[in-house]
């Protein structure tokens, strides 16, 4: 918590005092901006809480974004903001300042709004502004290293730098479990080279960024072939299982997101670090605003819940169904119900006012005042192909059934995704999922059981809702449950091209669901084989 200068007494403050502080927040918002061009026209320069409660609209980013792109190319930020808007990013991002901490982060080059505004992820925005702490002492990684925009080149240094720092390492992570994955595939293919350069003292030619050369220098100072025979004994062992574990022993802990969509990479993280590391999600953020902490950091994913800070924007709640319908009911922070499912509104400092974040929660329960909650899913993430409504929760649970059965082919996934393919008739669900065997074979050859991957579509089918089981068995509206398993290394591939058409891979989240059909190619080009349920649900 220090790291968003808060400590225990701010916090009991705040919980405590939640209402009053929400209704100053509201109040600080509508003074700075009740007279902007967006707010004028539902308060007429008011600033009261009923009168924005009763005239101002429930929006979503699409209705804003036309302003939004007014301040964007040029126009003056008082459409939509009280205050000069100096930039345009994406996501909070906090530090980590206990112990050596090996957190891999990514810059990317800043481009620009038609009127010259900077724009870039949030990550590389704030890493490159002025209020940005350096964490150079308690990171693996210089500051150099993390700032190269060569996204390979970076994250080959970074490894680097964290194997020869090994033993004082407390910490692994990256801000998405994705993200986490992906450097462990990375270290796969690299940690040959990578302990050659540690044998050697020196790092490879390739790696041609200068102040990744230098800054990689003042911490591979000499050559280290000890080192280097103990990172080839581990790596070159059949099973990669507690690698993390192995590679780091004094690792304490792995920090990176573990909710909502991440959650498919619970079983892999697990594999890797043989389940001796806790898994930490510290903090819930979106591009609207910073929400809430977890305080109870190393309780299991599945229980994390975060208390919500009354200060960082003004919170309201639609109440929402456990089916994903809304009673069109809005409440404030401190009136949900224990229990009750709610899709979260902000109205923050920077010109959004009432806007949904599209992600809905549960109330666990509450920390004094302040209420507590539990990711549950994002509202517009759903598969259908006839009524039915298949959410992202669904989804990780059937997946979570599925896992099950690869255990007894000593088969793990480490990429999913899926999408409805209406080309056939009846449409059905299509998941593809890149799998890995727990233990290496001499051939490298995936070693697939036809009665196992059919098995797990029964079971992928009879984890989904009764809507979609109803439909798939009665009449047949819904066609069986395809698996589609592509080779190690399609998801990387897949990642690549979202970040060739924009997307930062430091932010970077595999879509739960894809509707592209350019990156539907990237997986359907890799498919090694296809297996379909072969029975219906129960009803």
């Amino acid at each position: 918590m220090s790291s968003l200068g808060c400590d225990l007494t701010v916090l009991e403050e705040l919980t405590t005092n939640a209402k009053q502080i929400q209704d100053n927040v509201l109040n600080k918002i509508l003074k700075a901006n009740a007279n902007t061009e967006y707010l004028q026209r539902f308060l007429q320069g008011s600033s009261d809480k009923e009168l924005f409660k009763k005239n101002v609209p429930v929006v979503s980013y699409e209705d804003v974004k036309p302003y939004i792109d007014r301040v964007a190319n040029g126009e003056s930020s008082d459409i939509i903001s009280g205050n000069p808007i100096t930039a345009f990013f994406r996501r909070h991002v906090d530090g980590y300042k206990q112990g050596k901490v090996m957190r891999f982060t990514f810059t990317h080059p800043i481009s620009t709004t038609p009127c010259g505004l900077p724009l870039a992820p949030a990550v590389t925005s704030f890493t490159k502004s002025k209020y940005y702490s350096s964490p150079a002492k308690n990171s693996t990684s210089p500051d150099q290293i993390i700032l190269c925009p060569d996204t390979k080149q970076s994250m080959y240094c970074q490894l680097l730098c964290g194997l020869v720092q090994r033993d004082e390492v407390v910490s692994v992570g990256a801000m998405f479990a994705s993200l986490l994955v992906q450097v462990i595939h990375f270290l796969e293919n690299y940690w040959k080279e990578l302990s050659s350069n540690i044998r050697r003292g020196h790092v490879s030619e390739w790696i041609t960024d200068l102040s990744c050369r230098d800054s990689v220098s003042t911490i591979l100072v000499e050559p280290n072939p000890e080192l280097a025979d103990l990172i080839e004994n581990e790596c070159v062992q059949k099973s990669w299982q507690g690698i993390v574990s192995r590679l780091w022993p004094n690792a304490k802990c792995i920090e990176a997101i573990v909710t909502g969509t991440m959650a498919q990479y619970i079983s892999v993280l697990e594999f890797y670090t043989n389940s001796e590391l806790p898994l930490v999600s510290k903090t819930y953020a979106a591009s609207e605003s910073f929400f809430g902490l977890n305080l109870e950091p190393l309780s299991k994913p599945q229980h994390v819940s975060y208390t919500f800070l009354p200060n960082m924007s003004y919170f309201e709640f639609i109440d929402v169904d456990v089916d994903g319908g809304t009673t069109g009911e809005i409440v404030d922070l401190v009136n949900v119900k224990l229990g009750s499912y709610y899709e979260i509104l902000v109205t923050n400092f920077s010109g959004l006012h009432r806007c949904r974040v599209g992600d809905v929660l549960q109330v666990t329960g509450f920390y004094n005042m302040t209420p507590q909650f539990r990711f549950v899913r994002r509202k517009n993430t759903v598969l259908s192909v006839y009524v039915e409504s298949t959410t992202e929760e669904d989804l990780l649970k059937a997946l979570a059934r599925a896992s099950v059965l690869l255990e007894s082919l000593d088969l793990m996934f480490t990429g999913f995704t899926c999408y409805a393919d209406i080309s056939t008739v009846p449409g059905h669900y299509v998941i593809y999922m890149e799998l890995r065997a727990k233990v290496n074979n001499t051939t490298n050859v995936l070693l697939l059981d036809n009665n196992v991957l059919v098995e797990c579509c029964c079971v992928m089918e009879e984890s989904l809702n009764g809507a979609y089981r109803l439909f798939r068995s009665k009449d047949e509206h819904i066609g069986a449950l395809e698996i589609r398993v592509v080779p190690q290394g399609t998801f990387d591939s897949l990642m690549e091209f979202f970040a060739s058409r924009g997307s930062a891979i430091s932010q970077y989240k595999t879509p739960i669901c894809l509707n592209s059909a350019d990156a539907l190619k990237v997986l359907e080009d890799k498919v090694l084989a296809r297996f379909f349920s072969d029975k219906f649900p129960t009803i």
